[in-house]
């Protein structure tokens, strides 16, 4: 298996929606069309591809000078453990560059997976939670 890495492409809304379903990440993916404004208004995407499959995914908002949050760091099931996460990162890092803080928000289900890739726990940061997000049907 030969993972290609881009960054210069953004995958189509089902894809993404797919790659999350996959991954056990927990986003509003029954609103395609809310996972669709998520990328529109992203500037950092990075992408892994096992041939025309769309296998992991990260997503990031970034200045490119001071800092950078990664909002999203998505792999498939079935490929988990195999270091694509970990390539995201990086390859995330590589184009903010070293200036750049790198900032996320963890899963629970993910904090102990952050440390194992290189990234440092913090308790200095806050957040004003989201109200919750209802699908209407519209």
């Amino acid at each position: 298996m030969k993972i290609i890495y881009r960054t210069d492409i953004m995958p189509d809304t089902d894809q993404i929606i797919d790659v999350y379903n996959s991954s056990g990440i927990n986003r509003p993916t029954a609103d395609k069309e809310r996972i669709a404004k998520m990328y529109d208004n992203s500037n950092l995407i990075v992408t892994a591809w096992d041939k025309d499959k769309l296998v992991g995914i990260s997503r990031s908002l970034t200045d490119f000078c001071y800092c950078c949050y990664l909002s999203d760091l998505a792999v498939r099931k079935d490929y988990q453990t195999s270091g694509i996460g970990k390539e995201l990162i990086e390859l995330t890092k590589d184009e903010i560059g070293e200036q750049t803080a790198l900032i996320l928000l963890s899963a629970p289900t993910a904090v102990d997976y952050y440390p194992k890739v290189g990234m440092q726990k913090i308790d200095n940061g806050f957040i004003i939670k989201r109200k919750k997000y209802i699908v209407t049907g519209k």
